[in-house]
């Protein structure tokens, strides 16, 4: 089944292809050689996805990409590549050609999962540390939130290319251990070698079979990371932390019917990547009590308007507060655009990630008695807002900026949400509102 969403989870590749020279072969597990087979099925991928592209991309010109040229390149890196790793790179670096936020490679799961134990995120123009897992090599290394990361593996993180190192590190060529350095706020500085924490999965050979009940298991277990929380302050004020959209239309209205007699509502959603259409659609109809064009989808044979209809008498009249930040991406930064062009509240915190189209996942597979899922992300419609520009590559700029400082992460105080909060009409001190919305880990 193909789903259409708005999302910012990995994008963009072609750094990729050259983080390999920063990691000194002391610091990185030897890859094995690539087999003949394996590069045929690395090959067939590149093929598989080279043809819906060709017929489903949103622009029929493929932004001047000779696309069968640029295929016929990567098939001879793919000809080339010394490992397998190596060969799924080339993959992803032919999507990258595109230089579109929404339309990447997403390669063959791997057989572990490995985690960090940290939060990073762009904050301005520094890259910091925003949390830090309890008792992961990460903590025991004396990593703490307020951290600034200079380096990872040797390079730089900016707002260009974080979310290239991150899908590098955590997917395309997963890192038994990264080497940081970093500056604490009080300007020492740390070199690290941070080890990932390791758990093995079930190999799932037959997607029929009893193995792929523990496969969804692991997925069920893991819900909770992506489920809406809110808080209620003083009778008069809902606060709504969104991790990404990907509530149902049943649970949206449910968690907003909350919101209807409050004086204000804060839908904090830093660090929420994006998600489905109709969680998007649903929240606007919440929040407005009339219908509302969300934007234009421009497609590669029409352009149609998108609209919200709103549940009418029951929509939430109050005052509303947007929280976004430098991870805020694609329906998090339609939604705080659309409450900014209908003059409806106020959005807050720091520009967004301009990560914004709409995709189609195409999922993929090879094999027969070893099943070797595989997918692509394919962008199927730009989105121009109601001003006629498109967020792509711009992002959202707040109404208020405001940025938390290295010591507030550190000291654990949510500066943000707590001036959101006294906008809002109420008061919590920045230490209280830091803990109202904890982090959540992936389950061990």
């Amino acid at each position: 089944m193909k789903l259409r969403i708005l999302r910012i989870l990995f994008a963009g590749f072609t750094l990729a292809l050259n983080l390999q020279p920063s990691c000194t072969r002391a610091h990185q597990q030897p890859q094995p050689k690539i087999s003949n087979y394996d590069k045929e099925r690395v090959l067939q991928m590149l093929d598989t996805i080279s043809k819906d592209i060709k017929k489903h991309y949103y622009d029929p010109k493929l932004h001047g990409v000779d696309w069968d040229t640029n295929a016929k390149d990567f098939r001879a890196r793919i000809e080339n590549s010394d490992s397998l790793n190596r060969g799924l790179s080339e993959v992803a670096a032919a999507l990258d050609v595109l230089n579109d936020s929404h339309t990447f490679f997403i390669p063959p799961p791997r057989p572990y999962r490995h985690d960090y134990g940290w939060q990073i995120g762009m904050v301005g123009d520094k890259c910091l540390v925003l949390a830090v897992r309890p008792k992961s090599d990460a903590e025991t290394k004396g990593v703490r939130p307020g951290d600034q990361v200079v380096t990872i593996n040797g390079f730089t993180p900016l707002r260009e290319n974080l979310w290239k190192m991150n899908f590098v590190f955590n997917a395309l060529r997963p890192q038994p251990q990264l080497r940081l350095s970093v500056l604490s706020p009080d300007g020492t500085k740390k070199d690290i070698e941070l080890v990932a924490a390791l758990r093995q999965l079930p190999q799932v050979r037959d997607l029929t079979g009893v193995h792929i009940f523990d496969y969804i298991r692991d997925l069920e277990n893991n819900l909770d990371l992506t489920k809406m929380r809110y808080t209620e302050l003083d009778g008069d004020i809902l606060v709504l932390k969104m991790p990404q959209f990907s509530a149902s239309e049943g649970t949206v209205n449910s968690v907003l019917k909350k919101a209807r007699h409050k004086s204000a509502l804060i839908i904090d959603l830093r660090g929420n990547p994006g998600g489905a259409v109709t969680t998007l659609r649903e929240i606007v109809a919440n929040l407005f009590d009339h219908d509302v064009k969300i934007c234009e989808r421009v497609t590669r044979e029409s352009s149609k308007p998108q609209q919200a209809k709103t549940i009418g008498k029951n929509a939430f009249t109050g005052k509303l507060f947007v929280l976004i930040d430098s991870r805020s991406a694609s329906a998090s930064e339609i939604l705080a655009r659309v409450v900014q062009l209908e003059k409806r509240g106020v959005v807050i915190g720091d520009r967004s990630a301009g990560a914004v189209m709409e995709s189609i996942h195409y999922s993929y597979s090879l094999g027969f008695d070893t099943i070797v899922p595989y997918g692509a992300s394919i962008t199927d419609a730009d989105l121009i807002m109601n001003d006629g520009k498109s967020l792509e590559k711009l992002g959202v700029s707040p109404d208020e900026v405001m940025l938390p400082a290295a010591i507030d992460l550190a000291s654990g105080r949510d500066i943000v949400l707590a001036h959101a909060i006294e906008l809002a009409g109420g008061k919590i001190s920045p230490e209280s509102a830091g803990k109202m919305f904890p982090p959540l880990w992936p389950a061990e």
